[in-house]
């Protein structure tokens, strides 16, 4: 991986350390480091610093997720030699939704936004409603400025109009094929490209029009990233 033990367990636990800075804003910095393994929340700074560019506290006010992608350590996953593709049938469903364009690496602004929204409403509860994200775009052959990716939550009702961009949208309901992901999220797309590159062509099924999207089952840091479970959908005729 071209990354030493020790480096790399660091990275895992500073990136723990960025989504509870950027996500879990009643947890103090000091909780942080110290769930990190750090003993003084002064090398836990200067670890946050050298790591992402950014201290522990401006993360916090202000993200860059920009510089946070180009300096966190990515580790390409080798694919299942089988993959259990299931036949479900969803049902229609009244989604909240916040409207993501651009850069792919500033998805977490939106999410974090998407975040506040809920808290603040109440109207979506995480711990009641289903999270999804919807693709519209493939980042690896989409220019920055054009990739979409909505962030989304199940309602009961149509939500008001608010000052966070929330808006409402409803997911068609009918068949899709369905493949779960466990793991951290950098593994998604692998999974993508093998719905539509190879088990699309040989089953034989159509695809609807409608996007794919993923049913976010847990959520980091709540979990560890390999406890993530998430379900992806392909829609088909």
């Amino acid at each position: 991986m071209g990354i030493s033990v020790a480096k790399f367990v660091q990275q895992l636990r500073l990136k723990r350390a960025s989504y509870q800075l950027a996500f879990q804003q009643d947890k103090s910095i000091l909780d942080i480091a110290l769930d990190a393994q750090f003993e003084r929340p002064e090398s836990f700074a200067r670890a946050f610093r050298k790591g992402f560019a950014q201290s522990p506290s401006e993360f916090r006010h202000q993200a860059n997720w920009l510089e946070w992608s180009q300096h966190y350590h990515h580790v390409e996953t080798d694919l299942e030699p089988t993959m259990d593709v299931q036949i479900q049938t969803f049902p229609e469903t009244k989604l909240a939704v916040l409207e993501h364009k651009g850069p792919m690496e500033y998805v977490n602004n939106s999410a974090g936004q998407f975040i506040q929204w809920r808290k603040s409403t109440g109207l979506s509860p995480v711990t009641k409603s289903k999270t999804f994200g919807i693709i519209y775009s493939d980042p690896k052959n989409t220019a920055p400025e054009d990739f979409r990716f909505d962030i989304a939550g199940e309602v009961a009702e149509p939500v008001p109009e608010n000052d966070f961009g929330v808006i409402n949208k409803v997911m068609a309901g009918g068949r899709c094929a369905v493949i779960r992901h466990i793991g951290p999220h950098e593994g998604l797309d692998a999974k993508v490209y093998y719905l539509y590159g190879q088990w699309l062509p040989e089953s034989g099924e159509e695809l609807r029009d409608s996007p794919c999207f993923f049913h976010y089952q847990n959520f980091f840091p709540e979990v560890g990233e390999h406890e993530l479970v998430t379900d992806i959908y392909l829609p088909i005729v």
